[in-house]
């Protein structure tokens, strides 16, 4: 069998101003940043532990432009991981996830397998709703991959997004628990415990 990497690659797409980078930054450090900033590429690391193993799970937070198909296509071709971001309040954000998700079956030569989640950003804001639940839920139905909503503003499900797309991966069980309100010692405890934490 070949020698596994510890870093899990988790890709973060979809058009700019839909929360990619909110989404990354409540989960990783559960703060909420009101500005919009266009991303051209940002990585962020967390450090897993389960089973006295340590893995390293890689967050590539992505442009939301169309000016960098190169670097979209490498960080697609080293992801084992995918969230495909839209926002509820604009459906054409939505669309622009189709050609992404072509880009990825074309590269990995098949979704079957990976884990993808399509991910509805912006739940908060229904009195803006332009895509339905059940049409994004269709979606995903159509692709074989996960669906979820989300608000990275108000913390709605950002957790158990990269937890289940976690559970989606079937060559390499991971979980986690976040508490960043631990002291270091007990993190260290629980470690010992066999239990996971993200540091």
């Amino acid at each position: 069998m070949p020698e596994q990497s510890n870093d899990y690659r988790v890709v973060v797409l979809g058009a700019g101003g839909v929360g990619k980078s909110s989404l990354v930054l409540m989960f990783v450090r559960g703060t909420f940043q009101k500005s919009y900033i266009p991303t051209i590429e940002d990585t962020y690391r967390q450090v897993i532990s389960r089973n006295k193993h340590i893995c390293t799970l890689q967050i590539t937070d992505t442009t939301g432009s169309h000016q960098f198909p190169a670097m979209q296509r490498l960080n697609i071709s080293k992801g084992h991981a995918f969230v495909l971001v839209y926002s509820i309040t604009n459906k054409q954000s939505l669309e622009e996830l189709k050609p992404i998700f072509d880009v990825i079956k074309e590269v990995k030569g098949t979704t079957d397998g990976i884990p993808i989640m399509l991910v509805g950003n912006k739940c908060d804001e229904t009195e803006k709703r332009e895509v339905d639940k059940g049409y994004g839920s269709g979606q995903a139905h159509l692709w074989s991959c996960g669906f979820m909503e989300t608000s990275a503003k108000t913390n709605i499900n950002v957790q158990d997004l990269f937890q289940e797309l976690l559970n989606m991966e079937k060559n390499r069980p991971v979980n986690f628990q976040l508490d960043s309100k631990k002291p270091k010692t007990q993190l260290k405890k629980d470690k010992l415990k066999g239990k996971c934490v993200v540091m």
